[in-house]
């Protein structure tokens, strides 16, 4: 087939540091490539792909010093997209409800796979006035804000990660670990307070963003002067790989409608298991007392990790390569592609 991969321009594809949807992008852009598919990537210039890139912008828009206006640039991608709609037979999308009006104009199939929280009451509005826009939830959970909408939902498709990549870690270490971004919702202020009472050294690999560095300063910051709490900032893949392959958990005491979780599969896939809250998608990843433990009070969170030794390691890589790997990911969204070239 020949496929348009559409993603944001906020980080290169893959990120360089942190990242979600655009390292997702990453990984499905290239299983599709192996598997012989002619895959054209929309993206920022700097993104690294074995498809055929193109991009509006030659660097990606977060740590780009000039700063531009992310609302132009977008434009001008979703104008390159679908200015050459009659190229491909799918369209994918990955820039949420951007390029919904666009698809409704072109003949060629398009498909959205929104990664975000679908909480929100402007988003709820506009779906609502769209039902007919051909779309994929990363989670079941995903979509219940949105249930009583007759929306046009295609497929939930977990996202998978190239297992084979990960180093696996069977030993593990005594370290805790919180990966992913500093924010009110992802609850980093409960991860330290769950390793000061444990008594163990816990790593925070995470980015501030802009709206988020008050929150950081006044909330976060004050709580790393502790011999226990080491703040790492962003790191690298191997770095990231190397942090979670020394943790005996990875915490995840997150407190909002999680859509998915990369850092969770990411975690599991390096062997380590994952002591989280059960909210949003968290239960359709983490399988209580399997690859980790499902807790919701700080008390019930330091028990949990209390336990961490029941988790067989090599069951949390296991579990990944059968549910949450590259391969599956992109089974499901062959399926998604040869369903939608059918009903046209």
């Amino acid at each position: 087939m020949r496929i348009a991969q559409v993603s944001p321009l906020y980080e290169p594809v893959p990120p360089r540091l942190y990242g979600g949807t655009e390292r997702v992008v990453a990984w499905l852009t290239e299983e599709l490539v192996r598997r012989g598919h002619e895959v054209t990537l929309f993206a920022s210039g700097d993104s690294r792909t074995s498809a055929r890139l193109v991009s509006p912008w030659p660097r990606a828009l977060r740590l780009d010093p000039a700063r531009p206006d992310p609302h132009a640039l977008h434009t001008l991608e979703l104008a390159q997209v679908f200015s050459a709609a009659g190229r491909f037979d799918v369209i994918h999308c990955h820039v949420d409800y951007l390029a919904f009006p666009y698809g409704r104009l072109v003949s060629t199939p398009v498909v959205h796979t929104l990664h975000g929280r679908l909480d929100l009451r402007p988003l709820a509005h506009l779906l609502a006035a769209l039902p007919d826009v051909p779309l994929v939830s990363i989670s079941d959970s995903q979509r219940e804000p949105l249930r009583t909408l007759p929306l046009r939902w295609i497929a939930t498709v977990h996202h998978g990660l190239p297992v084979a990549e990960v180093p696996f870690a069977p030993r593990g270490g005594d370290s805790l670990v919180f990966l992913g971004r500093v924010s009110p919702e992802k609850r980093p202020d409960l991860a330290i307070a769950v390793a000061k009472r444990l008594g163990l050294p816990l790593r925070i690999a995470a980015k501030v963003d802009r709206p988020d560095r008050d929150y950081f300063e006044h909330e976060i910051r004050p709580l790393l002067d502790h011999p226990l709490i080491e703040f790492v900032g962003e790191v690298s893949d191997a770095e990231k790989w190397r942090l979670l392959g020394e943790a005996s958990a990875l915490l995840f005491p997150v407190d909002w409608p999680e859509p998915f979780g990369i850092t969770m599969i990411e975690a599991l896939a390096c062997g380590t298991p994952v002591v989280a809250r059960p909210c949003g998608a968290v239960p359709e990843v983490i399988r209580d007392g399997e690859v980790g433990f499902l807790a919701d009070s700080l008390d019930d969170l330091v028990g949990a990790v209390k336990r961490i030794d029941l988790i067989d390691r090599a069951r949390c890589r296991r579990w990944v390569e059968e549910r949450f790997s590259v391969s599956v990911m992109v089974d499901r969204y062959e399926a998604v592609y040869r369903r939608l070239l059918a009903e046209r």
